[in-house]
Parts: structure tokens; sequence; C-alpha cells
């Protein structure tokens, strides 16, 4: 449970590391789909609820960092509100719940923001905050706060036992997702059959995905948001999916799976080699660590894999530092996981994942979201993959590029192959890791197990 103490400390614990100034937080409002009553589904802003937990649209707050004084910005309902809504807490009940004591109507957010003389305010994401922001302060540039983002980024990096247990919540969930998707797909189904199975397991806990779910038989396509192909036996079928806790924090797990009762004999041994770039991974994370280094575990044990197949060859280290493995591995082994699936990122990977560091622009590496080191309180995601991408081996190959640690001829037969991932979500403790949630069906006994059902 997330009390109103909580949010009170993290209020004071950010105003400890601002020099003075107002801090700004505004929180989401609804947004239209296609005319203004019919909206998307509502989702708060991550940081308007790590600061106050207020779920609820069209609210705005003013933290006063030299006295640590917060005031919630809000509109009653009207009658014609509660029509249509019915009643709700009144803006006064909701603060209380922060532990605030002050609220003023949202109108007279324009007057304390107006007249400060030092505003903090993080990056806008939303259109429609950008153009309020402008309004507030008069002004076209909205540089943010860099000590804002610095603060928040530390505070929200760590997680306390509270979040701990809001993110086991979600995980929970995802593995139920997961289960359900695994155990429903057969031949002649859809991909949106699967989807809808996933997302049901979320909608009738009352909850919600944490993204748009991804269920896919064009596992080579690493967001693949489309539903649209049929599934067929020898296939293998990718899900990648995760639930909210009711405080929306966020899971995010990812499994594949035969479509056919059992694994065939290739796709057991790319599914293996995949298992063990997992587990390479898993035994790298420890506090003091980078998460450069649990990518490169990951990647070093694909490229094994791939020279002991006779798909590559050459020394294993030289080929990953070089970038080879990026052929089959082209993105980042995991992100930071929290209140956004990926946590933070509207703050800015600059700072949350690279700790203000240099990023390797290289292709293989600049998609890795956390390299920074490790500590205790972190919660991460641990996602390698193996993918065939005909256009990528197709373009490397003619472009020449690293060629001498391909075989092409050996490549060209897996060509087709699709893609491979398993992903789960671990906490960094103070002695090594913790992965976070109930078991997830992984290895090929437990997988065919399941899809024998």
């Amino acid at each position: 449970m997330i009390d109103a103490a909580t949010y009170t400390a993290r209020r004071q614990s950010l105003c400890t590391q601002l020099d003075g100034g107002l801090a700004v937080l505004l929180g989401n409002t609804e947004s239209p789909m296609n005319y203004a009553d019919n909206v998307y589904p509502f989702r708060q802003d991550d940081t308007f609820l790590y600061y106050l937990g207020l779920d609820q649209p069209d609210l705005a707050a003013v933290i006063d960092a030299a006295t640590g004084r917060c005031t919630v910005f809000g509109d009653e309902l009207t009658i014609d509100d509660i029509v249509w809504t019915g009643p709700r807490p009144t803006v006064a009940e909701m603060a209380a719940d922060a532990g605030v004591t002050e609220t003023r109507p949202r109108s007279d957010l324009a007057g304390i923001v107006g007249a400060a003389v030092r505003i903090h305010h993080l990056p806008l994401y939303r259109h429609d905050h950008v153009l309020l922001m402008r309004e507030l302060l008069d002004r076209v540039d909205l540089t943010p706060s860099v000590d804002m983002i610095r603060a928040v980024v530390a505070q929200r990096s760590i997680k306390s036992a509270d979040e701990i247990v809001e993110l086991e919540e979600a995980v929970n969930l995802s593995v139920d997702m997961h289960v359900a998707g695994m155990r429903c797909a057969r031949p002649g189904m859809t991909e949106a059959m699967v989807a809808a199975e996933v997302e049901r397991v979320a909608v009738a806990a009352d909850r919600r995905p944490s993204f748009p779910v991804i269920a896919t038989v064009r596992g080579a396509v690493l967001h693949n948001h489309d539903h649209d192909g049929v599934i067929e036996d020898g296939d293998l079928f990718l899900i990648d999916a995760g639930g909210e806790s009711a405080r929306h924090y966020a899971g995010d797990l990812s499994s594949t799976f035969p479509v056919s009762p059992t694994f065939s004999e290739r796709q057991r041994v790319m599914y293996d080699l995949s298992l063990q770039a997992h587990e390479a991974a898993l035994d790298t994370v420890a506090p003091g660590t980078t998460n450069l280094a649990v990518h490169l575990a990951a990647a070093r044990a694909i490229t094994v894999g791939m020279i002991d197949l006779g798909l590559m060859q050459g020394d294993p280290d030289e080929a990953v530092a070089a970038g080879a493995h990026a052929l089959f591995f082209p993105c980042g082994v995991g992100h930071m996981l929290g209140l956004g699936v990926h946590d933070m990122e509207d703050l800015g990977e600059h700072f949350v994942g690279y700790a203000e560091q240099p990023r390797d622009p290289r292709f293989g590496f600049k998609s890795l979201r956390l390299a920074r080191v490790l500590e205790p309180g972190f919660v991460l995601t641990i996602e390698p993959g193996i993918y065939f991408i005909p256009q990528l081996i197709d373009r490397w190959r003619a472009d020449g590029h690293l060629a001498r640690f391909y075989c092409w001829d050996a490549i060209d037969q897996w060509r087709d192959f699709g893609g491979i991932r398993n992903e789960e979500d671990v906490l960094v403790t103070a002695d090594g890791m913790q992965v976070l949630g109930k078991p997830k069906p992984r290895t090929v006994a437990e997988v065919e197990a399941l899809r024998a059902r």
C-alpha cells in the first residue's frame, strides 16, 4: 500500500535536490479519439502518479521546493458531469490521500506559475502540455529543468518495498496473460484471437495491458502490433505483453512457443540458444556491473552458439567487439521497468539509461536503452533475442559488412526462420538479483507441457 506519508516523503526528497523554485507537475487530460466525448482510455502521467498517486484527469500540482508545500489544482465536478459520470471524490478529498492539504481551482494555476521567479518542469511529451506550459510561462522556449530531471531519475530508479509489491502484482498478472495465450493458440486461429485472449486476462482482472499486445508468428519484426496473420502448424508464435498493477506499475514479459504440440528439432536448437543467452544475461546482473556488460554477455552467448552451428566464424570476443552479433541480435538486452514499461523514457534515456555517459552509436548498440552501472533497487527487463531478418541479411551481405565473421550460405538456410525471445523482469539486490513474480513457462519441457494441454 502506497500511503499519504509515502507521497509526502517523495515530494520532500525531491525538494532537497532542487535549489528553490517551484516544481510544476502536469497531470494528463482526456484525449479525444475522433470527437470530444469519445476518448482514449485515460492514463495518468507516471511522474504525477509517483509524487501524488492521483489517478483522475485535469489535475496539476505545484511544489514549492523551498518550503515543501504542495498545492493541487483541479475543478470540482458540475451537476452535468455527475449526471454522466456519477459522483466522485472532491479535489480536496483526493489530495488528502496524497498528503496534500492545499487545493485550488485550476484557473489559479496561471497566476501562481506566472508569478514565480524560477520554475522547474520535466520534458513535455504531450502537445496539450506544451501549449499549456507556453501559456503559463508566457514564452515559447520550454527547456526542461535538468536539475529536476536528475532528481526525479535518482528517486524513481530505486524502487521501494511498496513499489516492489506493485511490480510483483504486475508481473504475476503478466504471467497469467502469457500462459493464457500459450494455452489457447491452435492452427487455423488468427493472431488476433490469441491477442484477444491475452488482453482478456488483464481486463477480467480489472486491469489493463501496460503496452499494446504483440502476438504474432512474425517474430523477426521486433515490434509487430499487427494481428492479421493466420497460425499454422510448424510456426513459432511470439507474445510480448504485460499487465499493470492497480497503481499502474508495469510488467513486461515475452514468450515464444511452437504452434505444433512440440518444437521441431530446428526450432529447439535455436530456442535453446536463446535461453543460453538469457541465462548468461541473468548471471551477469549484479550491483556494480553495467547493463552494457549484461548485454555483451548475451551477445557473446549468441555468437558462440552461432559459431557452433556454423553460421558464424572467428573469435567470438572479436566478433562481439566488432558488433557482428547484431545481425541476429540487433536490439538491447533490456530497459528500466516501473510506472512506465520503459520506465522514465519520457525524461530521456541520456539521463535514465546512461547517467549522462556517451552512447555507442553503432547498430546493435544504439538500441540499448540501459547501459549504466546497476544499483540495488533497480528493476529491469532481461530480453535477449535471436532474429533472422531477411532484409538485414541481404543488406549486410551485399555491403560486405563484417563479412569475415559470417558463413552466408549457412545463414541463408535460416533466413526465413523468424525470431525468438523470452523476457523476465528482475530486481537488482544488494548481492545479485531476483526474478520478480511467479515462474513463467520457459524451458522446452515447460513450454511443451503447457502446449500439450
